[in-house]
């Protein structure tokens, strides 16, 4: 009689659940592990009638591509924040829940500062973004109706842009920003500041949401170009708009120089994306900037409301709060 063959693991155990999935595709994070919940800050940033839509002196271009961005966000965050409420409704993990619902209240107040920052360029230099923004809102219109899965990879999609993003405008601040109108800068290292603040949070929802299968995990890095370059074709037809009126989108000089700039934030954030499209990504492994995390710190000992505004004159541009002894 031929000894009987030892029992095979079942296919629910642990142990064996989780080597088999770790071969798929795409891996889950640790939802258990205690990530700290993203703190909303309202800051009541000013933008008066004094501030000049060409905020960094010397540099059109430049302004160009970041006013650019700074358009899509009233359009662009709002879809994020109904993405995101849609799928946290269908989790049960408490903690899942809290950091989806503080990434839309951050995500509510950076598109409400941008709302206010585009009106004063329209109301004084710029009415034909307008048309622009008629553009996205039909655009946004449409994306809303595609599956959450498809929504859900967009949003998680573009958050791992924003990281290129905050690198480039962070640790070349001194480069981009020296000699500009504080309240503008100011205000945009402040998003960038929370974008990289919660961007584990879109990931660790999809992952949740949806099962680490080879649909799933395509679907999520589809959604790293999907999210990224749309918002990228709408910012470059808003600072296309910005050119024209300023009577320098026919000029090669201003061209060569908006091919420069545009250079130097490619060479920051398509690293980003092409690690964010790679099986087994998570955002958790993007070092945050050292200013990043000074500038968190600082702003938990700050008094309350304060607005902290950046010395764009200081040679090293330091975080606006005081250096802890």
């Amino acid at each position: 009689m031929r000894p009987s063959k030892p029992a095979r693991r079942p296919a629910n155990d642990d142990g064996h659940k989780r080597r088999r999935q770790m071969n798929e595709i795409e891996t889950a994070p640790d939802l258990l592990a205690s990530d700290p919940v993203p703190q909303p800050r309202k800051i009541p940033f000013e933008f008066p009638e004094d501030l000049d839509p060409q905020w960094i002196p010397g540099e059109p271009e430049l302004v160009a591509m970041l006013n650019g961005a700074s358009l899509t966000m009233p359009y662009l965050e709002p879809f994020l924040i109904r993405t995101m409420r849609a799928a946290v409704e269908r989790l049960d993990d408490g903690d899942i829940k809290e950091q989806g619902r503080a990434f839309n209240t951050q995500e509510q107040h950076h598109f409400q500062a941008h709302r206010r920052f585009n009106a004063l360029l329209k109301r004084k230099r710029y009415p034909e973004l307008a048309a622009v923004e008629e553009q996205m809102k039909a655009s946004y219109a449409k994306l809303s109706r595609r599956s959450l899965r498809t929504r859900m990879a967009y949003t998680a999609g573009f958050e791992s842009m924003t990281l290129g993003v905050t690198k480039w405008l962070i640790e070349e601040r001194i480069k981009l920003f020296a000699g500009a109108d504080p309240r503008a800068v100011s205000f945009v290292l402040w998003h960038m500041v929370e974008e990289t603040e919660h961007k584990r949070v879109a990931y660790d929802v999809y992952c949740a949401l949806f099962k680490p299968t080879f649909i799933n995990g395509l679907a999520r890095m589809l959604g790293v170009f999907h999210g990224s370059f749309d918002v990228m074709r709408f910012a470059m037809r808003g600072y296309k708009v910005i050119l024209k009126k300023e009577g320098r989108w026919g000029r090669v000089r201003s061209r060569l120089r908006l091919a420069q700039w545009m250079w130097a934030f490619v060479s920051y954030v398509f690293p980003f994306l092409f690690r964010a499209a790679l099986p087994g990504h998570n955002p958790r492994r993007e070092r945050d900037p050292q200013w990043v995390t000074d500038w968190l710190g600082g702003y938990a000992r700050a008094e309350p409301g304060v607005v902290p505004l950046v010395d764009t004159l200081h040679p090293e541009m330091p975080v606006p709060f005081p250096v802890r002894s």
